[in-house]
Formats: C-alpha cells, structure tokens, sequence
C-alpha cells in the first residue's frame, strides 16, 4: 500500500503496479507499436519507391519518430495514462499526488523509453523497477508519475461491527488529525476479522490498538467497557467525518450510518459478553408476565372500646405495628 499525498493533503491509498504486470503491459504496448510500425513502414515503402535514397531514409526516421515515439505519447496523453496494454493488465499512469497525467509527463516517460527500453532491450527499465519502492522505472523519476492498479480484486464487504448505543457520538469532538492512517486500517481489519479470533487474543489485540489510539487522541477506554467497543466507537465517529466532508455538514446520524447517542448507559448485564463478537443492537431482556394476587379476605375493623393497661398496650401493638409504651390516658 502507497500512500499519495494530494494537494489539498488527503492521503490516497494507491497501490503500485508489480514489476510482473508492469512487463505484460510493455510487452503488449511494444507488440501493437512495431506491427503498426511494420504497417507503416510498409506502406510508405510502396509510395516513396520512386523517390531517391536520401529522401526514403528521412521518411523511415519520420516513421519511426512518429509511430514508435509520439504513438506512446499521443495514447497516453489521450486516454489520462491508459494505454493498451495498461487497460488489459487493469493499471493507470498517474502523477505522484493521484492526478493524471498531462502532455509534459507522457512527453518524458516516451523520451526516456525509447532509451530504457527500446534501446537496451528493457534491462535498464527492469533494473530500476526492482530497485524502486514503488516499481517506478527511470521515466516515471524523471516525470513524477506513478503506474498504479486500478483493478483491484474485491472479496466479500467486510462488516464493522457499530459501537454500543450508549457510545454513539460520544467523540464527536475529539482530534483524530494524528492518527496515522496504517493505524486506521489495522484498527479497521481488526474490527472486521475479531470474530475468527482467540477471545484472548482479540482482547489483547484491542488492548494494543486502543493504547494505540490513546496514544494519538488522548482518550481512554471507558471504565468497564470492551475495547473493542471503544474502537468501533471511534472509527464510526471517522467515518461520519468523512461522510460529512463528502455530502455536506448537514448530513444526520441516520446517513451517516450512526446511532443517536443515548446519554445514559441503561443498567444491562455486560455489553461485550464474549470480546470476539458483539451484537449490533442492545440485548433484549425478555419481559415476565405479571401474577395477579389472590385476592385476600376482608376482615372488619375492631370497634374502638376503651380499653387500659397492658390491653390497651397490646391493642396498640398488634394493630399499628407500633410497640405499646404503656402510657393510659387519664379517665
């Protein structure tokens, strides 16, 4: 993975094009270019035989400027770094910020082809492709471009489990500018992939990257939470800045794939009951049915009668529930 920093300082995830396919698609450019150069050659053979030698030998030089050198160019000028070969191997010639490319760059990289590449038989263009990081050959130095793929293989959609609701945009101001974006993709895989895990094993990878994050932000895990659970709080919390930044500040939680924050955590057994796995919703707690009681007799109240001593006293204590204090009032 390469990251490309654009102008406006976005970070682009590009992935450069291998020294394999790279040589496929030189092999089929060099392929289609010398037979039509064949072509070519061919015919202006036929029209120019009844000029002298001189004048035959500066159309062939004409030919093969035309065909071998400005045909690379003009295809990769037209097509923003597409040429046949590049669209059967699924890569792209862009500038080194993502951009595509303009006359003055297939300009260089055609120049210094011819030198690398036509003239050496490819062994100086295969040597500083496998030199390079980047698998770029000395006309993309020289031009500040970059062969990238464009067709990438795309497997099942990987699943982000989302936070708890009581989590739910509870980082809405935190910084996230320091955190590296290689932090952000493992963080992400991690969230997708912790279900095939070990339970301790995904709980000490969430350890790590939450201390990670901690690192970067300044926020904690909250007391008693899963740290899982704070790190799909978190790249929820990214996501919707981004979703934001695309779409417009007006954009609610619902496009933004968020829940509603819930300021108060309900009182509920332990949300991360296994660290692998966590449900999307809250755990419903299955409702009991009431019992109505059975009804009780009535009984008729005692007929106040005066009553003294330790009557009265006990009189007192069986019917308020109060201990008697053996005070009589006076007759």
């Amino acid at each position: 993975m390469s990251e490309l920093v654009t102008g406006e300082a976005v970070a682009l995830e590009l992935r450069p094009a291998q020294f394999p396919s790279r040589a496929l698609a030189i092999l089929l450019d060099l392929s289609v270019t010398v037979l039509a150069y064949i072509a070519v050659s061919v015919g202006l053979l036929a029209a120019t035989a009844s000029l002298d030698e001189a004048a035959q030998i500066a159309v062939s030089i004409a030919a093969f400027l035309l065909v071998l050198v400005g045909g690379p160019i003009a295809v990769e000028t037209l097509s923003h770094g597409r040429s046949l070969g590049k669209v059967a191997c699924g890569l792209r010639v862009v500038r080194d910020d993502g951009g595509p490319i303009r006359f003055r760059h297939a300009l260089v990289r055609g120049a210094i082809g011819m030198v690398e590449i036509v003239m050496t038989f490819g062994v100086v263009a295969s040597i500083a492709s496998l030199v390079s990081a980047r698998g770029r050959r000395l006309g993309d130095v020289f031009a500040g471009t970059l062969v990238v793929r464009e067709r990438i293989p795309v497997g099942p959609a990987a699943f982000v489990p989302p936070p708890p609701p009581w989590l739910a945009g509870r980082y809405s101001q935190l910084d996230l500018s320091a955190v590296p974006d290689g932090l952000w993709l493992a963080v992400r895989q991690y969230l997708t992939r912790m279900g095939q895990l070990d339970p301790q094993v995904a709980w000490g990878m969430a350890q790590r990257f939450a201390a990670d994050l901690a690192a970067h932000t300044g926020a904690q895990v909250p007391q008693g939470e899963h740290p899982a659970a704070f790190l799909a709080a978190v790249v929820q919390e990214r996501q919707a800045r981004e979703v934001r930044r695309t779409f417009g500040a007006g954009v609610g939680p619902a496009v933004a794939g968020m829940a509603p924050a819930v300021p108060v955590r309900p009182a509920q057994p332990p949300y991360f009951a296994q660290p692998p796995t966590y449900p999307p919703q809250m755990p419903q707690v299955p409702q009991m049915p009431l019992v109505q009681p059975a009804p009780t007799e009535h009984r008729s109240a005692p007929s106040p009668l005066p009553m003294a001593g330790a009557e009265s006293a006990g009189h007192d204590e069986s019917v308020s529930g109060r201990p008697a204090t053996g005070f009589v009032p006076p007759a």
